[in-house]
């Protein structure tokens, strides 16, 4: 569904877009190695007492995420992937892997939104992750 950037935010950021069947959200706010990570995950339960996450939307905000090459390799280290981990482009600001995407909408502001349990699909993912927008001024 295509929402108006007033309707949806999260950490001072547009969500424009957010796909049909979302359950419900909750925000969490963290910090890990100097990035400050303010998140919205959507969960539907699958059957009594188990959920499931549907899609998170992930703020981080820090210095050293200055350009695509640093938040790639921030998210490397902090998704414990292996050296050989490649996504591949993603428009001109982002890249894309398996189940998620992640944008730098500018130096020290990203974006990541995952579907960790391909519950929304690739496509629903690359979606919000263009839709996310700084709030117009």
């Amino acid at each position: 569904m295509t929402i108006s950037g007033t309707e949806a935010s999260l950490d001072g950021l547009a969500l424009t877009h957010l796909p049909e069947g979302l359950g419900t959200p909750s925000d969490f706010s963290s910090e890990w190695e100097g990035v400050d990570f303010t998140q919205r995950v959507w969960e539907t339960q699958v059957e009594e007492g188990v959920t499931r996450v549907d899609l998170q939307v992930q703020v981080l905000r820090a210095p050293r995420l200055k350009d695509l090459k640093t938040l790639r390799e921030f998210l490397r280290e902090y998704h414990e992937r292996g050296d050989d981990w490649s996504p591949e482009p993603f428009g001109d600001d982002g890249f894309v892997g398996e189940g998620e995407a992640a944008r730098l909408i500018e130096p020290g502001l990203a974006v990541e939104v995952r579907d960790p349990f391909g519950r929304t699909g690739i496509a629903s993912v690359k979606a919000v992750a263009e839709g996310v927008r700084l709030p117009e001024r």
